[in-house]
């Protein structure tokens, strides 16, 4: 499983990671703690749904949100900025998104997701539409940003 993976690479490389989540709801954190030994690189997950949660515990701008809204580059790039500041961690990665089956409005679609990931050395964010169903969405932005965060571990720590 890709959680085993990215555990290995980062323990092989004596790193750490933050998630921060929202539509995802906790499943990143889930998996990556489901696999023994993850205490050793996985520091905390952030669970910030609602907006005042994103600016309190992520220190997402209050004027990111209203301008971008909460499913946008923008606050995907903030999150997963404020989770690695939070949580003192080398490694964060941020998912945002519409997960349906209502929510979608017009330029932002059910399925809409944005996942960041941010380092010390250097940030990315991708904009990914999965579907119409809200647990095939959830777990497709999970693996997603397992799959990021791995690609990263295999080409730049």
């Amino acid at each position: 499983m890709i959680e085993e993976e990215v555990g290995r690479l980062l323990t092989r490389r004596k790193l750490t990671i933050a998630v921060a989540e929202s539509c995802t709801g906790g499943l990143v954190s889930h998996r990556l703690t489901n696999v023994p030994g993850s205490s050793v690189y996985f520091l905390g997950g952030i669970v910030a749904y609602a907006y005042a949660a994103k600016e309190q515990f992520l220190g997402v701008r209050h004027d990111t949100l209203y301008e971008f809204g909460a499913v946008s580059e923008e606050v995907a790039r903030e999150m997963a900025r404020g989770a690695r500041r939070a949580l003192g961690t080398d490694i964060a990665v941020a998912i945002t998104g519409i997960a349906g089956p209502a929510g979608g409005l017009p330029g932002k679609p059910v399925g809409l997701t944005w996942i960041s990931l941010s380092t010390r050395d250097a940030e990315l964010a991708r904009k990914f539409v999965f579907g119409s169903d809200r647990q095939g969405n959830k777990e497709q932005a999970a693996q997603a940003a397992l799959t990021i965060v791995r690609d990263y571990l295999l080409v730049r720590a």
